[in-house]
């Protein structure tokens, strides 16, 4: 596969159509679609929603703090160009995992208490996927120096493994196993935590071969956190699946109920 050229640019904040455009239909995809409609209650929905909110809102923040600790070493280096790096790169990892993390701090407070929602967790990797197509566009998160058949080449005229491709995937067949697993009503409340712990071990071989600084050891920022996605996301399924809490119970025994009827 081969690119030619530099992308188009189109003035301040940096737009770039090729990253936006994609990155947006992602934002669309997750934002429309109607994952909460089995949520039948008003007020259970409207706490749902609120919930949701803030997930979004820590996950924007996981996604640029991450970036900034994994591609430029900050806050213990300085970073010289602030203006460029607010409107640059963002990373999954960090968003997935402060998004995890916002979404259980904020579930007393909002009074949620109904299990995470797997029609969710199930379109998520879809949406990450539309996102990538931006990166593979774009140039962004590449891939190192390769002779493999399969070799993309950038403006700088390298043939490089198409990571991107690889991520986009992956997204497509965790998307797919995670709807088989909400259809068959399997890991219920857990299908979020199982995304956690394939993402995290699919990073954390994939980062072998992109182009990443290796801040810490022989491993990249990158790895390091992808071992604590997987952490996470395995506590949370060992946590869900053997001590599901009461309010859990009687949902989905009223679930296996309505179904029946």
């Amino acid at each position: 596969m081969r690119r030619k050229g530099a992308a188009l640019h189109i003035g301040f904040p940096d737009i770039y159509p090729s990253y936006a455009i994609p990155v947006l239909a992602a934002l669309l995809v997750g934002l429309l679609y109607p994952v909460a409609r089995h949520i039948t209650d008003r007020h259970k929905r409207r706490r749902y929603y609120e919930l949701q909110l803030i997930t979004f809102l820590s996950a924007i923040v996981g996604a640029k703090l991450v970036f900034l600790f994994g591609e430029y070493g900050w806050p213990f280096r300085p970073v010289d160009d602030w203006q460029e790096i607010l409107y640059s790169g963002r990373s999954i990892v960090g968003a997935l995992i402060f998004g995890l993390l916002g979404a259980e701090l904020a579930k007393p407070l909002v009074g949620y208490s109904l299990p995470p929602n797997d029609r969710f967790a199930a379109l998520l990797p879809f949406s990450f996927a539309v996102g990538r197509v931006g990166c593979l566009i774009s140039g962004c998160c590449r891939g190192t120096p390769t002779n493999s058949p399969l070799a993309i080449v950038y403006s700088d005229g390298i043939p490089r493994h198409p990571v991107q491709l690889y991520e986009i995937l992956f997204h497509v067949l965790a998307g797919c196993v995670g709807i088989v697993l909400v259809k068959k009503k399997l890991f219920r409340g857990c299908v979020f935590s199982l995304y956690l712990i394939a993402y995290g071990a699919f990073r954390l071989v994939t980062e072998t071969i992109r182009e990443t600084p290796q801040s810490f050891g022989l491993l990249s920022t990158y790895q390091w956190l992808s071992l604590v996605m997987m952490a996470l996301g395995g506590g949370f399924l060992l946590k869900r699946m053997r001590y599901p809490s009461e309010a859990w119970k009687s949902y989905f025994a009223g679930d296996a109920a309505s179904a029946t009827r």
